[in-house]
């Protein structure tokens, strides 16, 4: 074994990552259970084959036809008048929100969350150097506005995190709690959607045009998509955000084939997006259900449950071949909503560990 030398801070510290395990149900990740459509699939094939021939030339680097199909698709989801110069795109939302942190945190800045949330904001702020401040959501896992306010008077965050629909919680925040947390905010919000197909309630981009300067809307194609290998997340936010990013991202760090990939995808929007319904009604069957067992369950807007169960753990649905998250919520497990025969298995798994445990 060899010593690096390694950043102290990062001395001791574990990788992000759910476990990867081999089972036959595998609801731990969020991901859509549904493939492509065979239409996508070979349309995607077909472009590969096509843009094969020019690898040996840089992409576009601004990856200006895919932000402005972003663009037209973001403007039918939210309602808001979207232009190819308010969007920015990346590998992933968590890229996005990287370049985000770097362009706004960094060394003796902060970026405050509502915890727990999406576990992925402390850890990237850590990688830039920012500050991470925690604020506890209350027993039903909102933000409390007076809680929220309060915080960010005392700490002046430089970049706040409101995650809705919320993750691993599920649960949205309220368009006029966001509007509060904007308009107290010293420096910019960032409102992570990466769950927004699922939910019913507003986009906080209608705010885009009240706070420019301020809010910025995250988004992905990872969830609803079907396309959590494609690796593409967006944001939606007044061009001088777009601006900064474009100083701290790589050259060139979306790839010709990412770039026509998602291009294929957003063509297929329609067919796509048709698992959103059949996912949003499993979701609110599965929660009646589990309610039914005595099970806990937060309400839910976006493709997964979090429960609780005093008989229930983790280890228990694995042994029985199902894989779900433990996200390291004292008493909660999240289950993302699979397919039919999918939920069929964990419920049926749900049922043994409470009524034999």
């Amino acid at each position: 074994m060899i010593t690096l030398p390694i950043r102290e801070d990062l001395k001791g510290k574990r990788p992000y990552g759910a476990p990867q395990l081999d089972t036959p149900v595998r609801l731990n990740t969020n991901e859509n259970p549904y493939p492509p459509s065979d239409e996508l699939a070979r349309e995607i094939g077909e472009e590969a084959a096509r843009l094969a021939v020019t690898l040996n030339r840089y992409p576009d680097r601004d990856a200006v036809d895919l932000r402005t199909d972003l663009a037209a698709y973001a403007s039918k989801a939210t309602g808001v008048d979207v232009t190819v110069d308010n969007v920015w795109a990346a590998n992933g939302s968590n890229e996005v929100l990287q370049q985000l942190l770097l362009a706004f945190g960094g060394p003796g800045r902060s970026a405050m969350g509502f915890t727990p949330s999406y576990s992925m904001h402390p850890l990237l702020a850590e990688g830039t150097f920012t500050e991470f401040i925690g604020v506890p959501r209350n027993d039903n896992f909102d933000i409390d506005k007076g809680t929220a306010l309060a915080a960010i008077a005392q700490h002046q965050p430089d970049v706040i995190f409101v995650t809705s629909p919320n993750n691993p919680t599920g649960n949205s925040t309220p368009l006029d709690t966001i509007r509060a947390i904007v308009e107290a905010a010293p420096s910019i919000v960032i409102v992570d959607e990466a769950y927004a197909e699922f939910s019913d309630a507003p986009s906080a981009a209608v705010l885009i045009g009240e706070f420019p300067d301020t809010l910025v809307v995250s988004r992905t194609m990872s969830k609803a998509f079907d396309f959590a290998g494609g690796r593409l997340g967006y944001f939606i936010a007044h061009p001088a955000f777009i601006d900064a990013v474009m100083l701290v991202r790589l050259p060139y760090h979306l790839s010709t084939l990412t770039q026509a990939a998602a291009r294929a995808a957003l063509r297929h929007t329609t067919e796509t997006l048709a698992s959103v319904d059949k996912l949003k009604k499993d979701r609110d069957a599965l929660s009646r259900d589990l309610r039914s067992l005595g099970y806990r369950v937060i309400d839910s807007d976006a493709n997964f449950l979090m429960i609780s169960h005093p008989r229930a753990s983790w280890q228990d649905f694995l042994d029985e071949g199902v894989l779900i998250r433990d996200n390291g919520i004292d008493g909660f497990l999240r289950v993302t909503i699979g397919t039919p025969e999918e939920n069929s298995r964990f419920l049926d798994v749900a049922t043994k560990v409470v009524e034999h445990a």
